[in-house]
């Protein structure tokens, strides 16, 4: 009887203050049975009862609606994170590819692999950091570093050397010093005997290209083992003379970005047959060897001429991003483009024509382009 007096009192009346003696004289009564009738004495509704269920499930409804909206946002700032994570760490491993520190993994075969011949010069620094990168990479068969120095390789840097091949991060490549007894930029072409490999990956020892894109550029010598594979293309274009004679112009980067085309592969991060030492050496017009002696140059444009005479075919130019950690070299030089034209033009008169062949073609790896 409190209970219906509370409710009705109310009800009938409405104030703030009945409604609190309601509620204390009730004893507890709930909100919900106040809102439906249920235990107070109010008469039964079906069709209020069937609204308030119909009020319940509409807004059940546009909760559930609200949660997924949620859901599907979080989700899609998820995705954007992750992909924003993956492409930050896309940029971030080239950068830091010579520190790449691969799982151990067992030495690929002499089959598959290849030999980096690295070329060095009084820069034991660098070349710490080269060999301990090319032993990292798994196809890596041996590693010849071709040493033209007056005093043969010191303990301290034979040690350094020997720790970084034993280390685990290395595939356990073959090394070899090759000595040489002077200076001479002939001797980074000068034949190796027993090698176990076709494939020569010639590279200077302030150049460092990853593990991935060096496979890649493997993968790509093995269609066409004849020619010249690599990393940095340059070209040439000829002018006529007063004469009627032709005269050649070497064309640096620049002039390959230009045009977009390109006739030699420079020998500083390029792949060739183990043959193509032999016949530098000894099937190769001895004035070149002698020229490039003399000039300390152009022993890459020799080697280009070299492949493209024997093959009547262009190289091919791997687009790869490389990383020279070194100082400046001769390229930077005051009249670098003048003497390699010099060099271009005494060549090809030795070889009473051009041997080089011009393409636009590049080889792509498209898994590591968006575009391709």
């Amino acid at each position: 009887m409190a209970a219906f007096v509370g409710v009705r009192d109310v009800t009938s009346a409405g104030a703030g203050g009945a409604s609190a003696a309601a509620v204390a004289a009730s004893g507890g009564a709930s909100a919900e049975a106040f809102s439906s009738g249920e235990g107070s004495g109010l008469p039964y509704s079906p069709a209020k009862m069937k609204a308030a269920s119909r009020g319940r499930a509409y807004y059940s409804l546009l909760l559930l609606a609200r949660v997924r909206k949620l859901s599907k946002v979080r989700i899609l700032l998820t995705a954007g994170v992750v992909l924003a994570i993956l492409l930050l760490a896309r940029q971030v491993d080239p950068l830091m590819g010579w520190n790449y520190r691969p799982p151990l993994s067992s030495a690929s075969s002499s089959r598959d692999g290849y030999t980096v011949l690295i070329n060095t010069w009084k820069r034991d620094s660098l070349l710490k950091k080269t060999v301990a990168h090319y032993a990292s990479c798994p196809k890596v068969d041996a590693i010849h570093v071709v040493w033209s120095e007056l005093d043969p390789p010191s303990e301290s840097l034979k040690t350094h050397l020997r720790n970084i091949l034993e280390s685990k991060y290395s595939n356990k490549p073959y090394f070899q010093f090759n000595l040489n007894e002077e200076d001479d930029l002939n001797n980074r072409f000068k034949p190796i005997e027993g090698l176990k490999t076709d494939a020569i990956f010639s590279v200077d020892d302030d150049v460092i290209v990853r593990c991935s894109m060096l496979e890649f550029a493997f993968t790509v010598w093995q269609t066409a083992s004849d020619t010249m594979v690599g990393f940095v293309p340059r070209m040439h274009w000829s002018s006529k003379e007063e004469n009627g004679g032709i005269h050649y112009k070497y064309g640096g980067w620049w002039s390959v970005w230009w045009t977009g085309t390109y006739s030699m592969i420079l020998s500083k991060t390029a792949f060739f047959h183990q043959k193509y030492l032999d016949m530098y050496t000894h099937q190769m017009p001895s004035a070149i060897r002698d020229y490039v002696r003399r000039e300390r140059n152009c022993e890459d444009i020799a080697m280009s001429l070299l492949v493209a005479n024997a093959t009547q075919a262009p190289p091919i130019w791997v687009k790869g991003r490389i990383y020279e950690i070194g100082s400046f070299g001769i390229s930077s030089l005051e009249g670098h483009i003048k003497r390699r034209t010099k060099c271009l033009n005494d060549f090809i008169s030795l070889y009473e024509s051009m041997p080089l062949v011009s393409t636009s073609a590049k080889a792509v790896d498209a898994r590591q382009a968006w575009f391709w």
